[in-house]
């Protein structure tokens, strides 16, 4: 720069004696050095700051890498070489994290990362040092080292590559999170360069290690690891004993819960890759996915059993199975589809309206529930550090608070598994009170069953007494009974003797009785047959159309039934009296059919006594008198007389007329039969 003496005016001064024109010249030129130099100061400023060299000394054994120590670059395409990655052209491209609000996660999980960072050992005896990566879900992780050797790209690099996709015999070091071995020289700088690559958003948090220190730290975190499982195991044995010596459910549902949560754990921790399944990095996978839904539903089922909510919160209960299903289901589509990384929001809705269920069951008077809200509000407490680091949030400051869901959930176990037998106990105290108020019952019961032994027991003096004084009192009424059954005996037996006179007195009237109406009959018949009743007498021998059809009907079918239509000889009884019907053809056919009373239009008794009087007197009875005697109309006594007249002359021509043949042949009249068998068969 330029200095100015006292003897050299200011250059204020010193531009005010120049003329105008070198005014305007020289302010063009500063201008011009002013713009020259702001364009040479913006490159400086918008280069990007580079990482700090982190300083491996042995009285740090472990050093967390905070951003400020390592820079990253993004390679949307996965395919840059590290030749291109470590050169000058590539240096400016990467970015560190520290200031921006970035998290230390891989956001995009189809790039690829470079991480930048530089160690330096400090001067004194050497030592190893060791880079542990806390994210076992990384999918690939290449460590490339300098060698202290060149090459015509540069320095020369070795690779270390591992990943949660591999098998876990490719890891360089035997240990249960991701380990590199740092060749470092005393008091040399190196720049290593880490390439992540994974499916879902991982972290890049690291530590180094000593070498003296390691192996302390790893067995302390073995030993607690161990403990906490072993832990786990008894709580798992002891309530699966409980189950099965009380049967119920609900320590069924811990258990799975547990078992759940032990696999869960087994896959965040690296113990389960480790030691169970070191050959298959799928099933690993498949496990980091499945272990949280399987603990939300195992939890969800368990907390239900637990605060009875079907019974207690119904509408609630219906609610929890809907969210709880819906959640698992959009946790399945989010690890099998999306890849988000951030699917732990979904747990907050099912594990909020669980809280809360127990809330409103504590409310409701179930005590037990106060220690599901105590467990569940120790595990909220500690997923605040897995939020964070699922965030990038810097929210711890040493290893063991990457552990700190593990003692909640170990001190959750026992709390719920103490619930479980404080509600169990409160159970059985429920119980126990029933059963003293049933023993007490009891004792009253058998009290009044005493009292009544008593009262059953002078109940039965007293009727041992009356029993005695009855049975006096009945051999007395016996004696007096058999006595009159003895003289009532004697009245039976001569009444015996005299009723068998009667009944054969009676024998004998009755005989009489017969013989006379026998005799009666005979001399009916005989008047009859002589043609000397008159219809007052017909009358008594017929005194209905009942009884006239009753007499045609035996007339016709003296010798059988046969159908006229069908020729069939079975038949039944009709709806109309003393009618046939045929059981082949279902005919019907009355009494009075194929005779000449059929279609009769008067009263068939007088119809029946006019056909007697026309037969007795030969056919010279004057209809006149006929309707007289019958009190018919003349006309219809002259029709019906017609008929019957007709009737009698045809069976005189018959070929087995006789001589004073009876009048039932002139009843059953052939012509009346064949106009009937016509009709039929011209139906």
């Amino acid at each position: 720069m330029f200095s100015f003496s006292a003897a050299c005016p200011r250059p204020a001064c010193w531009l005010a004696s120049l003329p105008a024109a070198w005014g305007r010249q020289v302010g063009r030129a500063w201008c011009l050095l002013l713009l020259l130099a702001l364009a040479l100061a913006a490159p400086a400023r918008a280069a990007a700051p580079t990482e700090d060299t982190l300083v491996a000394s042995p009285s740090r054994p472990a050093q967390f890498l905070d951003d400020r120590f390592y820079s990253v670059l993004e390679d949307p395409t996965g395919r840059l070489p590290l030749h291109l990655v470590s050169s000058p052209a590539y240096a400016g491209r990467f970015a560190t994290l520290a200031g921006t609000g970035l998290p230390p996660n891989i956001q995009h999980p189809r790039s690829t990362y470079w991480l930048r960072f530089t160690l330096r050992a400090a001067a004194g005896p050497s030592s190893d040092w060791y880079l542990e990566l806390y994210d076992s879900h990384i999918g690939a992780a290449t460590l490339f080292r300098p060698t202290g050797l060149t090459c015509p790209a540069g320095l020369a690099y070795d690779s270390v590559l591992t990943g949660a996709k591999y098998p876990f015999a490719t890891r360089p070091l035997p240990y249960k999170n991701f380990l590199f071995d740092l060749p470092l020289r005393p008091g040399q700088a190196a720049t290593y360069y880490l390439r992540l690559h994974s499916d879902t958003p991982t972290s890049f948090r690291a530590m180094l290690h000593s070498g003296p220190g390691l192996l302390p730290e790893m067995s302390l975190q073995y030993w607690l690891l161990g403990g906490f499982y072993g832990v786990i195991f008894l709580m798992l044995v002891y309530n699966l004993f409980l189950f099965f010596f009380l049967k119920e459910k609900s320590y069924l549902y811990y258990v799975f819960y547990v078992l759940a949560g032990a696999l869960l754990f087994l896959s965040e921790d690296g113990l389960g890759f480790q030691y169970l399944w070191p050959g298959s990095a799928l099933l690993n996978h498949f496990i980091g996915v499945a272990a949280p839904v399987l603990l939300l539903l195992a939890f969800a089922q368990y907390a239900r059993s637990f605060l009875d909510t079907a019974a207690r919160l119904p509408r609630l209960d219906q609610a929890i199975r809907w969210v709880v299903s819906l959640s698992g289901a959009l946790l399945v589509l989010d690890a099998a589809v999306a890849n988000s990384g951030f699917g732990f929001w979904l747990y907050l809705l099912p594990y909020g309206l669980l809280y809360y269920a127990a809330w409103r069951a504590y409310r409701g008077g179930l005590p037990s529930a106060r220690y599901l809200l105590l467990a569940q509000a120790l595990v909220a407490g500690s997923l605040a550090f897995l939020i964070s680091r699922k965030l990038g949030l810097e929210f711890y400051n040493n290893a063991y608070t990457v552990y700190s869901l593990n003692v909640a959930f170990v001190v959750e176990v026992a709390v719920l598994s103490y619930a479980l037998a404080d509600k169990v106990k409160a159970l059985m105290d429920t119980t126990l009170l029933t059963q003293r108020r049933l023993l007490k019952q009891l004792r009253k019961k058998h009290q009044a069953q005493d009292q009544l032994v008593v009262q059953l027991r002078e109940n039965q003096l007293l009727k041992d007494q009356l029993n005695t004084e009855l049975e006096a009192l009945v051999a007395q009424r016996t004696d007096e009974l058999r006595r009159q059954n003895e003289t009532i005996a004697t009245q039976n037996r001569e009444l015996l003797e005299t009723n068998s006179l009667l009944a054969l007195q009676s024998a004998a009237i009755e005989q009489l009785n017969r013989d006379l109406s026998r005799d009666l009959r005979d001399q009916k018949e005989a008047r009859l047959q002589a043609r000397e009743f008159d219809f007052g007498e017909f009358s008594q021998l017929y005194p209905d159309k009942d009884a006239c059809l009753r007499y045609l009907a035996d007339l016709k079918w003296a010798n059988g039934y046969q159908c006229r239509k069908c020729g069939h000889e079975k038949s039944c009884e009709a709806r109309e009296p003393f009618a046939r019907r045929c059981t082949r053809c279902r005919y019907v056919e009355s009494a009075t059919t194929g005779t000449l009373l059929q279609k009769c239009k008067f009263p068939i008794v007088k119809a029946l006594y006019a056909v007697f009087l026309l037969h007795a007197h030969r056919g010279r009875y004057a209809p006149a008198e006929l309707a007289r005697v019958l009190e018919l109309r003349p006309a219809t006594s002259w029709a019906f007389a017609q008929k019957v007249l007709a009737a009698l002359e045809r069976r005189r021509q018959a070929t087995d007329y006789e001589e004073g043949e009876p009048w039932t042949f002139v009843l059953l009249d052939d012509a009346a039969s064949a106009d009937l068998e016509t009709a039929l068969e011209t139906a």
